[in-house]
């Protein structure tokens, strides 16, 4: 691999991982940059599997401080993963999926596009999972609907979120690469 595709990969990676870490600063509820995460690594990560693990090893490791340092006071024990997380994950699974569909080419329809689409996932699998099994919503369609209804005050900071972070990072690694003069297109190498 040569100079520029390692630059292109550590850049990539580093960005990535920084931007999980950019849920810690205060910020509106659900305003965070994991789904525009996934969306950059699936559209830049040649090799698929970088796609998923890297978005989720960010997402995970800021879990870990999130839960068992900033609010550790919630939990009784160090906690891997906290309740209802297989859902928070799944969605974004889900979205780092459309993304590998939807960014054949990347371009700023494709990436305003993805973040509404990543904010629809996120929304609708998250509360559907808020809402299964769940003895404060009645397990019927009017539950389902109450449950929905209940994450709407939540939906506006995750459509900015998605947009803004997804403008600032794919915006930052197409400057970064005019900048560190390494590739921007996905490449076999990488």
């Amino acid at each position: 691999m040569n100079s520029q595709m390692h630059k292109r990969l550590f850049f990539l990676i580093a960005l990535i991982l920084i931007a999980a870490f950019g849920r810690i600063i205060p910020h509106p509820y659900n305003m965070s940059p994991i789904a525009a995460m996934g969306l950059l690594g699936s559209a830049y990560f040649s090799r698929k599997w970088m796609a998923f693990v890297i978005p989720f090893l960010g997402t995970w490791l800021s879990d870990l401080f999130i839960n068992n340092v900033v609010y550790a006071h919630l939990f009784n024990e160090f906690t891997w993963f906290y309740s209802g997380s297989e859902w928070i994950y799944g969605s974004y699974a889900i979205i780092i999926m459309m993304g590998l569909v939807l960014f054949s080419s990347v371009s700023i329809l494709r990436i305003m596009s993805g973040s509404v689409l990543a904010t629809s996932i996120f929304f609708l699998l998250t509360n559907f999972g808020a809402w299964l099994g769940n003895p404060l919503y009645p397990q019927s369609f009017d539950g389902l609907m109450m449950s929905y209804a209940a994450g709407l005050p939540f939906l506006q900071g995750s459509f900015f979120g998605d947009l803004m972070y997804s403008g600032i990072l794919f915006g930052g690694f197409f400057f970064a690469g005019k900048q560190l003069h390494f590739p921007i297109a996905k490449t076999e190498q990488a």
